[in-house]
């Protein structure tokens, strides 16, 4: 671990400077790509379901095959993503002002 630490600390600040540049690019594209995703999502409409009396339907049934359980999971994994480069981020910045 200490190695690994070591190394990091070995590089240049035009290297920290282009990795900063790289995880905020990233960043950016990734929170472009949640909201585009999160805008597609339909809404939820469980009282209008209540209204009309439709309760179960086999669309309703097989939730977890359509595009919305898709869009969902995509959802989660770019926040995840983004939340992973945004820490990377934060210890790059660490990093470059210890050097």
């Amino acid at each position: 671990m200490e190695f690994l630490l070591n190394n990091l600390l070995a590089l240049s600040y035009e290297a920290y400077q282009v990795l900063s540049v790289i995880c905020i690019a990233l960043s950016i594209i990734c929170a472009i790509f949640v909201i585009i995703v999160v805008m597609m999502q339909p809404g939820n409409s469980n009282g209008i379901e209540a209204i009309s009396g439709s309760s179960d339907t086999f669309y309703g049934k097989n939730k977890s095959k359509t595009i919305e359980s898709k869009l969902r999971i995509l959802t989660v994994i770019s926040v995840a993503v983004l939340i992973v480069l945004m820490v990377a981020f934060y210890l790059i910045q660490k990093l470059m002002n210890v050097g």
